[in-house]
């Protein structure tokens, strides 16, 4: 696992019940934040990955932007 990873999960903090048993996770809403990143940066390269292994040939990133904002490239 991502070191990344391991500092966000070392930042959870948990809510405890009068048994003693973990019922909840906090987190400070920075970890939040950054766990959220993580987490599309970790969707965003599976998802490079899967172009990359089926051989399809991606756009370049300056020439979608160009076709979002002449409204050539529908979404």
């Amino acid at each position: 696992m991502d070191a990344a990873i391991y500092e966000l999960i070392g930042a959870a903090e948990f809510v405890i019940d009068a048994e003693g048993q973990k019922k909840a996770v906090l987190l400070d809403f920075s970890v939040w934040e950054d766990l959220l990143n993580l987490l599309e940066d970790i969707e965003d390269s599976a998802e490079t990955e899967s172009i990359r292994v089926s051989g399809e040939v991606p756009l370049p990133w300056g020439k979608v932007k160009t076709e979002l904002r002449a409204g050539g490239i529908g979404i």
